[in-house]
């Protein structure tokens, strides 16, 4: 009599079903959403399946139960998080791209708020009943700030350049210098930006060294535009040379074509008094004779992500008309958080502009406020970190004033892992961040906002173990 052949088990079959392994998970924390739970259970099966199915593996116990609950249960978690969260800033970048570059003053966010929640006069003049230009009260607001002939604000200021580029150079060439062929975040080049809006590309120069002789060169029938692009994320020192604007403004004259400048990062307050280079500035960038001048919203301004225009009226009347403007228009609340930092601006309350006041906020300032929270955060940790103050630099960032870097204080921390202690940090109900160097975690107090001080404290308590007050 011949034995029966021995069956392996499938251990995939012991896995429970969806429906069973949400309902445990959520009997064990009901606060989680039920969708949430079901990905994250399906998420969890899924990936247990897969362990189970490699060969290696084939005899590998199936995971347990409760290892499988809290797997899904974090999953959802995750899920259902939201995003983007409130973290705190302690890199010392004020303008930190990966964490939104600039935050909003509490006035302007209260002012998106309304406009969110609520109709608004939009795009409908209210004397008339009539449709009206959603763009033109910042417009005026604009053109008021900067003594630009014409404004106009649209979604960021890569779509500013491409308006710019579309309305006054399409199917035909403009030039610029291979210096300033620059990358923006995202891998976002401004070639292909040129591409895009239909003009031929003309490089001049090299990498390092371009002459006004480059630019009147390769002008020719088809030449449309010159542009000049700011190198707002990086800088170039030793055998350099390139042209400046007012010359590049003379070159086009002479020629009889419009000079477009992208500063990337602009402001319309002059801080050039208080150290900062003049060349971000835009209305003095227009005083040398720029045809066109585009920057962000959302870094120096302090204002909502929007790509700001401005310039002659020619130049800019060619971008309202073009259909672009519409797909690139900002939406209500973006309009309104501009309109009332434009207004903060026009009245001279800059400092109640968070970026602004971070600019310019005093080292003296910082160092009390260092020493102050270095006194917190050592309470909290107990003598199981080590925390001390000390001055350090801090730099703008989000693409704006390279090589450009201001004194501040930092509060040192000190525990022997400080990509451990980072980590728990970012992990906190309030995820902080900050820098590790040197096997220390620095938090810098300039980019800190009001009522950070004690998040920050709530955050060291969670990262250390302990209860939060």
């Amino acid at each position: 009599m011949n034995p029966k052949p021995q069956v392996k088990s499938d251990p995939r079959r012991a896995l429970p079903s969806v429906d069973r392994l949400r309902d445990a998970v959520l009997a064990g924390d009901p606060r989680l959403p039920s969708w949430a739970v079901a990905e994250g259970a399906r998420r969890a099966l899924a990936a247990e399946r897969e362990r189970l199915a490699d060969p290696e593996r084939a005899m590998a116990p199936a995971t347990d139960q409760e290892a499988l609950e809290a797997r899904s249960a974090a999953l959802a978690a995750a899920l259902a998080a939201p995003h983007p969260t409130r973290v705190v800033n302690a890199t010392g970048t004020i303008l930190h791209t990966n964490l939104g570059r600039a935050p909003l003053a509490p006035g302007a966010a209260e002012a998106a708020c309304v406009a969110a929640s609520s109709y608004a006069d939009l795009e409908i003049d209210l004397a008339s009943g009539e449709r009206g230009d959603r763009t033109a009260a910042v417009a005026e607001k604009l053109r008021l700030l900067s003594g630009a002939e014409a404004a106009l604000a649209v979604n960021n200021n890569a779509a500013a350049l491409l308006l710019a580029l579309d309305s006054l150079a399409r199917g035909r060439e403009v030039v610029v210098s291979r210096g300033e062929l620059v990358e923006i975040g995202g891998s976002f080049r401004i070639p292909e930006i040129m591409e895009r809006a239909g003009v031929t590309l003309v490089e001049v120069g090299s990498t390092n060294r371009t002459h006004p002789r480059d630019y009147e060169t390769a002008i020719g029938p088809d030449t449309a535009l010159l542009l000049k692009v700011h190198r707002s994320n990086f800088e170039q020192r030793g055998f350099v040379s390139e042209v400046g604007l007012p010359e590049l403004v003379e070159i086009g004259r002479a020629r009889g074509l419009p000079v477009l400048e992208d500063l990337g990062s602009g402001t319309l307050v002059d801080l050039s008094g208080r150290g900062f280079p003049a060349e971000a500035y835009a209305p003095a960038r227009l005083r040398i004779g720029a045809d066109a001048v585009c920057f962000s919203g959302d870094k120096l301004l302090g204002g909502p992500q929007a790509g700001l225009l401005l310039g002659s009226e020619a130049s800019l009347s060619a971008m309202r008309v073009n259909p672009l403007a519409r797909a690139l228009r900002l939406d209500k609340m973006s309009l309104s958080a501009l309109d009332w930092t434009l207004s903060a601006l026009l009245d001279g309350r800059e400092q109640e502009i968070p970026v602004i006041r971070q600019l310019l906020a005093p080292v003296a300032a910082l160092e009390v406020r260092a020493r102050r929270l270095a006194k917190d955060l050592a309470a909290v940790a107990g003598g199981d970190v080590d925390v001390s103050a000390e001055a350090n630099r801090s730099v703008v960032g989000g693409g704006s004033l390279p090589g450009f870097e201001l004194e501040t204080w930092q509060v040192v921390l000190r525990s022997g892992g400080a990509s451990d202690l980072a980590a728990r940090l970012r992990a906190a109900p309030v995820p902080v961040l900050a820098r590790v160097r040197d096997d220390r975690v620095l938090l810098d107090v300039r980019t800190l906002l009001d009522g950070d001080d004690a998040a920050l404290g709530d955050s060291l308590a969670f990262a250390l173990g302990r209860s939060l007050r």
